[in-house]
């Protein structure tokens, strides 16, 4: 992304000289390809394929700006690890104990419902490939273990190269779907104009698209792959915006790709699409009966590949947070950035007991229905996390905490701006649809 800040990149600080500038190279990008990986799962993936099944093209544009928003967030992230040399949530825990009240709910009762939902979205596409091995829980359980022992025992470089594989099947499949489709170019350019359906909701689903791809607590974990990179100042800026175009550029195409056979596929022959992850698997069936046996098995390996490095994403990037918020409560006042690059967090007792959290409590979801009132929490919870980051993020970037030449400009506030609300507006209605006359 272009330069948000609206200011000039002078490295000289007023207190001296800063790091020198790299320069941007394709041979450095590696935490975009993570986040893009993490955050656009199998659930981004059904909601793709359902607003072009319901509305053929007419939405692209939404996605589209979809992603030029979450390019804002992300270097909104990275910019302030970097310029800073602290972690986003010692940012957070510097705007009071509210923050951390919120996020250590947030992890706790987010994490227990989240890891059971993971597993089981890396489940299903298994489970369609080998019907007869093992029980889909099973499935749950061996995915939610091979993500546990692979984290544990890898630092980040491994860890981004895998990643990137799992990436490269994705795309290869997405892109493969989307010329097998044969699409209409004439429409889907058209698609790129604002329009919204002329259905009820309409405004309320097509800013639910906008604000639905890609847009999870993995936005908040950019910044700490960055530093776990081992970028760790300002001087690697122009490399970090590089890197975030390329994330959100390489989800635009997942996006597109699956607007483009959601439109094609499922609106041209009025085709519906459960919802929910078993969307995924019913729409294989689909392929398999109009490709063959080849395009329908294709698509199941990159539903996998796209819900296991959603998987293996969160196990490392949220557990990596989750250390540094215990780090700070336990009152460590270190250089947290060269703590991140150095790889020590991902050797501490806090990362691997988040990483224990994530994987074995929800395993019991797997084997009963899920609890209905911790479900309702969850989803208020979740709910709250993007406009909470989109609103701390300009408190911060906008303040003394911030060095003044990397502080936001008219653009970035703008972005900040428009996300905060557009989140907002996302939150206050899943909170509303909530059935809170069965809470009680």
């Amino acid at each position: 992304m272009a330069d948000t800040t609206g200011n000039t990149q002078d490295l000289g600080a007023k207190d001296g000289p800063g790091p020198q500038p790299r320069r941007s190279s394709w041979r450095y990008i590696g935490p975009g390809i993570v986040v893009a990986a993490t955050g656009v799962g199998a659930g981004d993936l059904v909601a793709t394929l359902i607003a072009g099944s319901n509305f053929g093209y007419t939405l692209l544009w939404a996605a589209v700006v979809g992603c030029l928003v979450k390019i804002s967030l992300a270097e909104a992230c990275g910019r302030w690890h970097l310029s800073t040399g602290r972690t986003l949530f010692d940012g957070w825990a510097s705007l009071g104990s509210w923050t951390t009240w919120f996020f250590a709910v947030y992890a706790v009762i987010w994490g227990f419902v989240y890891g059971a939902a993971a597993m089981s979205s890396s489940a299903l596409p298994l489970q369609a490939l080998f019907p007869s091995v093992m029980d889909l829980e099973y499935w749950g359980i061996a995915c939610g273990l091979v993500g546990l022992v692979f984290v544990w025992f890898n630092k980040y470089a491994v860890f981004e190269k895998v990643m990137t594989v799992l990436v490269g099947v994705m795309f290869v499949v997405t892109v493969y779907l989307a010329f097998r489709v044969t699409p209409n170019l004439g429409d889907a350019f058209a698609g790129l104009l604002p329009v919204v359906p002329d259905e009820k909701d309409s405004i309320l689903n097509t800013l639910g698209l906008i604000g639905g791809v890609g847009g999870t607590i993995t936005l908040a974990a950019y910044g700490y792959w960055v530093n776990a990179k081992g970028w760790t100042n300002s001087g690697w800026m122009k490399v970090m915006r590089l890197d975030n175009r390329v994330a959100y550029l390489t989800t635009g195409v997942f996006v597109v790709a699956m607007l483009f056979v959601g439109a094609e596929l499922l609106h041209s022959a009025n085709i519906a699409l459960s919802g929910g992850d078993q969307g995924l698997v019913q729409l294989g069936d689909i392929l398999d009966d109009r490709y063959g046996t080849t395009t329908g098995t294709l698509f199941l390996v990159g539903f996998f590949a796209a819900s296991f490095t959603s998987l293996i994403g969160v196990w490392h990037g949220v557990s990596l947070m989750f250390a540094d918020f215990l780090a700070r409560q336990r009152g460590e006042r270190q250089a947290r950035a060269d703590e991140l690059a150095s790889g020590r967090r991902e050797r501490s007792w806090a990362f691997r007991a988040y990483l224990l959290w994530l994987t074995f409590p929800p395993m019991i979801l797997l084997f009963q229905d899920e609890p209905f009132r911790l479900i309702i929490i969850y989803g208020v919870l979740g709910a709250a996390f993007m406009p909470f980051l989109a609103l701390t993020l300009m408190w911060l970037l906008n303040s003394s905490r911030t060095p003044r030449e990397w502080r936001n400009g008219y653009l970035s506030n703008g972005m900040l701006a428009a996300a905060g609300l557009l989140f907002l507006v996302l939150a206050v209605k899943q909170i509303w649809d909530q059935p809170w006359s069965e809470f009680f």
